[in-house]
């Protein structure tokens, strides 16, 4: 179990960014840029009923590997996400119980019969662009910046954000380094999750 505390901007702008051309991320990267595309699938069943118990799953594949998370739906306030996270590698594209047991979703989901029934609801894919950086001596974070869309079997609609990881250190010093892409990007600070979109096209 993780603590995940990161600041969600959503970019406004039609194209994507370049933000390797702002001084602000080049002066306090610590890493190369990496790009990978993510499909994720979230998933659930028709009564929604993790959504209900504030709680989401899903299945991600990064280029490499497959990743199972569940997360709580935590607290959101001016762009800051703060929420539970529980995650683990899969040797396959298959949900491990044994692994979901050890998380709150054993009050939604108590035996593998019901595990089965859950059903991909929407799936998200994207490219993104990754920056570790060093803002202080003390906060590092991670800068994820997201292009692609999120879709159901019936609507889709687009992901285009930027999302600061607190890896270490301090959240106030992520707030001032959002404050400043703020002035120099065509951002908006998003209290709405991915996983949120996609369950507003579900139930549209």
């Amino acid at each position: 179990m993780a603590l995940e505390q990161e600041i969600k901007l959503a970019v406004l702008a039609k194209k994507k960014l370049e933000l390797s051309a702002l001084a602000c991320i080049a002066e306090k990267s610590m890493a190369i840029v990496e790009t990978r595309q993510l499909i994720s699938r979230y998933f659930d069943n028709s009564d929604l009923v993790l959504l209900k118990q504030g709680l989401g799953l899903r299945r991600r594949f990064n280029g490499q590997t497959w990743l199972q998370t569940v997360k709580e739906t935590g607290l959101v306030n001016d762009g800051l996400h703060e929420r539970q996270e529980w995650e683990h590698v899969l040797g396959q594209d298959e949900f491990e119980f044994e692994l979901l047991q050890q998380t709150p979703l054993i009050k939604a989901v108590e035996n593998e019969s019901a595990l089965a029934k859950l059903q991909a609801i929407f799936t998200t894919d994207f490219s993104r662009e990754y920056w570790l950086l060093k803002l202080t001596d003390q906060t590092h974070i991670e800068l994820a910046y997201d292009f692609g869309h999120v879709y159901t079997v019936s609507s889709k609609t687009v992901i285009h954000e930027i999302e600061l990881e607190l890896k270490s250190g301090s959240v106030d010093d992520v707030k001032q380094f959002a404050e400043l892409l703020l002035e120099q990007l065509p951002l908006q600070y998003s209290d709405i999750s991915k996983a949120q979109r996609g369950y507003q096209l579900f139930v549209e």
